[in-house]
């Protein structure tokens, strides 16, 4: 009977789950009382991210769910008796300054309340300028910074502008979806509350906080470290379990301050959707998977190079913003990125280079990445001209940037490089996890439910096959012969390879993976290749 008993145990534990409105009304409620994501995610003790997602369908479980019904029905509550301007008054004074204070910066950081208004406003996420600067996409002057950046938003403003209107500020909607309203004061709050000698601080000022993102890794394997005693072993296991959500966690940090309102679970088109339970969507990710057919006469010796850091350098990458949009007939627009439909180009240089598209049987059109797209657009230039350029049928785009992901991998790569430096094995491991992880599951996963983009993972996967194909392009200009090309991180060649890469074990470096001898040798009496 222990076993039925315990099965009744479990039984019993198991109760009904907390009811929760609907997304629609569970944002109308937050934002009626003046609460931004940031303020609910620290009560819960999630990220705000996570918030977003809640709002955008997802629903929370287990004792989280619990604690987020009660928090929806006591705001509900106090709505219906009249008493919820308690409420948006303990937050009024961060979102709607007075005229009085129109000249003043936010609070410093001894109050949380500065950093909120960014975390949960649309027109906040963008930095007027008080005179344009060079746009870093186009050249021509632009009249915002977006991430530390100076760029025109709209697709269409990014173009030679005219003298009569130099700092025209374009409207965010082609970037940013459309959300539910705010109040006024919020949307007013950008050109109220910023100084206008704050845009001409350095360019790159939201990548200098004196405490940056960095030390949540390192006192992470501090704590590790200690709650086990120095034993590495065990903290390392901690560690790699930990590392999806400590990867949302040091992406939220690096979010901070950040100009662009990223949607964490956008509407998705049923392309990027998986077609069974077990199944794929349709997207053709370009994995090279290839191996030169004949070698030259003779035997060599062949070096297997691993590429360091695959897709943490793929994280540098043109992802789309926002909701992606459809779109047929029109050519490729740069400051756009999402997935394509094509008819990709004949390959006439497989004896020496892997197709940039991969091992495709299929003939026809097919859908790919942006950075796909872009290798093939580049090698069909004249710079090139290796094939023809594809063609394109149809889009899912929104406006994008190839810096939205920059802070967080130059933070998990400043902590890479310390790590190989001290020799520091627990946190490169921890590192790697991090990212390898964090783009393996913001897509269809269980382990990662704060961020569903499918569009980014493809991307982010796509640009690291696009970046070993060319490494692979690189190594036969300069002589090398390339023998095979495989996944992200994989390339042999035969010949003196260091003159090409540097060795190392840095993310702009290769290390020696294996060395074998390839090839047949040839009878000097006869001429034939022997075995």
């Amino acid at each position: 009977m222990s076993d039925f008993d315990a099965i009744d145990s479990l039984l019993a534990a198991v109760g009904p789950e907390a009811e929760l409105p609907s997304p629609q009304i569970r944002q109308e409620l937050r934002e009626r009382a003046r609460l931004s994501k940031a303020q609910v995610a620290r009560a819960l003790g999630v990220s705000p991210s996570t918030v977003a997602a809640w709002e955008s369908g997802r629903d929370p479980a287990g004792e989280i769910r619990t604690k987020y019904a009660y928090l929806l029905d006591g705001l509900a509550a106090k709505f219906a008796t009249g008493t919820a301007s308690a409420t948006p008054s303990a937050v009024e004074p961060a979102v709607a300054p007075t005229p009085a204070t129109t000249d003043t910066p936010p609070a410093l950081p001894s109050s949380p309340m500065p950093e909120e208004p960014e975390e949960d406003g649309d027109d906040d996420e963008v930095e007027a300028l008080a005179a344009p600067e060079p746009c870093v996409l186009c050249g021509h002057p632009a009249g915002q910074r977006v991430a530390g950046f100076v760029q025109h938003l709209a697709p269409a403003d990014c173009r030679p502008a005219t003298a009569g209107n130099p700092a025209a500020v374009p409207a965010p909607p082609a970037v940013k979806p459309v959300q539910a309203t705010k109040p006024t004061a919020a949307r007013t709050s950008p050109t109220t509350t910023r100084p206008p000698e704050r845009s001409h601080g350095p360019a790159r000022r939201a990548f200098q906080e004196p405490s940056g993102p960095g030390d949540l890794i390192g006192q992470a394997v501090k704590a590790a470290l200690a709650e086990h005693h120095g034993d590495v072993e065990a903290a390392t296991a901690v560690l790699l379990k930990r590392a999806i959500p400590d990867a949302m966690r040091l992406l939220d940090e690096t979010r901070k301050g950040a100009r662009y309102d990223v949607i964490a679970h956008p509407w998705i088109p049923d392309i990027l959707k998986k077609q069974t339970s077990r199944g794929a969507d349709q997207i053709w990710e370009a994995r090279p998977k290839w191996t030169r057919h004949e070698l030259p006469p003779g035997k060599h010796e062949v070096t297997a190079l691993d590429i360091n850091g695959a897709y943490l350098s793929a994280l540098k990458t043109h992802l789309p913003l926002g909701q992606l949009e459809h779109s047929t007939g029109l050519p490729h627009d740069r400051r756009r990125a999402g997935v394509h439909l094509i008819t990709p180009p004949a390959w006439e240089h497989e004896d020496v280079l892997p197709n940039p598209i991969g091992n495709r049987d299929e003939p026809g059109p097919l859908w790919v990445t942006e950075p796909t797209l872009r290798l093939l657009l580049r090698l069909s230039g004249p710079k090139y001209g290796l094939c023809a350029p594809p063609e394109i049928h149809e889009s899912y785009t929104s406006g994008a940037t190839e810096n939205l992901l920059e802070k967080f991998r130059i933070a998990l790569k400043d902590a890479r490089d310390a790590a190989i430096a001290e020799g520091d094995e627990v946190t490169l491991e921890y590192v790697k996890a991090m990212y390898s992880k964090f783009v393996s599951t913001m897509g269809e996963s269980n382990y990662n439910r704060e961020l569903y983009r499918p569009d980014w993972m493809h991307i982010i996967r796509s640009q690291a096959f696009s970046n070993l194909w060319l490494k692979a392009l690189k190594a036969h200009d300069e002589g090398l012969t390339v023998v095979r090309a495989m996944g992200t991180d994989e390339l042999h060649v035969i010949g003196d390879w260091h003159r090409v890469f540097p060795e190392g074990r840095g993310v702009t470096e290769v290390k020696v993976k294996d060395t074998y001898t390839a090839g047949t040798d040839i009878d000097d009496s006869t001429g034939e290749e022997q075995e």
